[in-house]
């Protein structure tokens, strides 16, 4: 019995417009069948040698011989990968297979090894378990890296040390911040590491030389002297102030609560005089003592909940479970615009939002030498996890005593 043999072939199709770029294709023959897989790299004419089947270096600028010399690596890489696909089959089928097969194979592998793929199906598994706001900020993350990569994709394989060298850079000359490229590289690692426990790549440690810690940044935390101002402001006339001032209190109260936790309390959650909610970003079930300072702002704003409504603040007032996310972000960006305007009122020399109130109770709790063991330290603490671990491992009651020791203060 005759052996069909297989070849596979790097092509080039010119454009029909002069000066257009062409295209990168392979021809698989197999038992005399013959069959295009298409790519999406593109040259021009003069950077492709015909007789080499392969495409020229020279003759550009340092940008465009990046891109060339990532285009041969990546042509070098999918044909090893067909020729790996073609000896696979012939263990497995005997011969039987066809140039198809091979070309079915080869596509079905590149969706698995896809990184951008991968990164998409955790953001989606991220949404389904409810974690809304770590999905949006994988997604940021995501589209960042897209933009660096010109939105061509990126092999599990090919995240390499290097690439995540060159992203650093990219992002450094975009003039990012050295926090802001932490965070990326930390999420970034987050999936690829996902992805080395499903078995799909090996760890290669790619972010060995990147940067990934947390650089202390400018002052962010209020004195007790400036919240007291913030509270006794009068702002009687101008009501969009007054909620936005009303809610950056009420965080300040309850021990820096963040405000998405805010937005999603529900009136269920308070019994007993004990506020009892599960941190939407981590997840932590946390109690806080219920306080007058607390009550007096449901109090102030039960008008406009409507008695059967679920939730305890007026953050959230729409029905749509879809439209429920969208309002959340909305009311965050208006209430911290108008949080900057109260600031004005009163000459804060920094910009106030409704995260300087936790950063401001760890802070105060601090000058009262009450121990780091008992204060949201995430400001002090170069990690934010060091704070989540000391503040799950303490009694509610000593938090609750340290807050009581900062309200009666205020």
């Amino acid at each position: 019995m005759t052996i069909p043999m297989t070849s596979i072939k790097v092509k080039f199709r010119p454009s029909s417009v002069r000066g257009k770029e062409g295209t990168i294709y392979y021809q698989i023959i197999r038992g005399r069948v013959v069959r295009q897989l298409k790519t999406n790299y593109r040259i021009y004419a003069e950077e492709w040698n015909e007789n080499r089947a392969t495409v020229i270096l020279c003759g550009c600028n340092n940008e465009r011989y990046g891109y060339l010399l990532l285009l041969r690596g990546r042509i070098n890489r999918d044909i090893r990968r067909l020729e790996k696909i073609s000896v696979s089959l012939v263990n497995t089928s005997r011969n039987s297979y066809t140039a198809d097969d091979i070309i079915r194979k080869f596509q079905d592998t590149v969706t698995d090894d896809s990184f951008f793929s991968f990164m998409k199906e955790v953001i989606v598994q991220l949404k389904r378990l409810n974690r809304d706001r770590t999905a949006e900020t994988y997604t940021a993350t995501l589209s960042s890296f897209l933009r660096f990569q010109n939105r061509k994709d990126v092999l599990m394989e090919e995240m390499t040390s290097d690439l995540m060298q060159e992203y650093e850079a990219y992002l450094k000359a975009s003039g990012i911040v050295m926090n802001t490229i932490s965070f990326y590289m930390r999420i970034l690692r987050a999936v690829y590491n996902r992805a080395v426990e499903k078995g799909i790549v090996e760890q290669r440690n790619p972010f060995r030389h990147v940067y990934t810690g947390i650089d202390k940044t400018v002052k962010r935390a209020l004195a007790l002297k400036e919240i007291r101002k913030i509270k006794e402001l009068d702002l009687t006339f101008y009501p969009a102030l007054d909620f936005a001032r009303d809610m950056f209190l009420f965080s300040f109260y309850t021990r820096g609560m963040s405000f998405v936790d805010m937005a999603y309390l529900q009136k269920s959650d308070l019994k007993n005089g004990v506020l009892v909610y599960r941190r939407r970003k981590t997840g932590q079930q946390l109690s806080v003592k219920w306080e007058e300072c607390m009550q007096a702002i449901v109090d102030k704003y039960k008008v406009r909940v409507m008695p059967d409504w679920p939730y305890l603040l007026p953050i959230i007032t729409v029905m749509d479970a879809k439209k429920v996310r969208k309002q959340y972000k909305n009311s965050l960006y208006a209430v911290n615009l108008n949080l900057k305007r109260v600031a004005a009122r009163i000459g804060l020399s920094i910009p106030l939002t409704t995260y300087v109130a936790r950063h401001s109770w760890a802070s105060i709790a601090r000058n009262k030498n009450i121990p780091l063991a008992v204060i949201s330290e995430a400001m002090g603490h170069d990690s934010e996890l060091t704070t989540q671990i000391y503040l799950a491992s303490l009694e509610c009651s000593v938090i609750d005593n340290a807050n009581t020791l900062i309200l009666k203060d205020l």
